[in-house]
């Protein structure tokens, strides 16, 4: 029986982000993203020193229940010699994934009142069913 959320693995590739918002007073962002799947297991990607347009170009898999919808969240943040700072945030709902077409976007990070943008990340992952 088909089910709409079925069980299987995730697999998400971080490409790249473009105009990220500058955080640091002198110079340009060292940025790294964070990503996780409802809550659970979250990964990151390596830290890009001084820019503003990253290319990660890693990828990462996530182990998905049946039967939950999920969402895919990611931080952007600009990592400084104590602590690191949020550069922006999204979630993305990728339901469009189980029909077995993968997914190749831009995803933007919203400014807090969502007027204005804090740079976009382009992302491509790709459902894989459990057997």
């Amino acid at each position: 029986m088909f089910t709409k959320y079925p069980s299987g693995t995730l697999k998400v590739t971080i490409i790249e982000a473009r105009k990220l918002h500058g955080e640091d007073l002198i110079g340009k962002n060292d940025p790294y993203v964070e990503l996780w799947v409802d809550d659970d297991y979250k990964q990151k990607t390596t830290t890009i020193s001084n820019t503003n347009d990253p290319v990660w170009n890693q990828t990462f898999t996530f182990p998905l229940n049946e039967g939950r919808k999920h969402k895919l969240y990611f931080k952007v943040y600009d990592k400084d010699i104590i602590g690191s700072d949020t550069i922006g945030e999204a979630k993305f709902d990728f339901e469009g994934a189980f029909n077995g077409v993968p997914i190749d976007t831009w995803v933007k990070l919203p400014a807090k009142l969502g007027l204005t943008s804090h740079g976009e990340v382009h992302i491509y992952l790709q459902f894989f069913p459990a057997n």
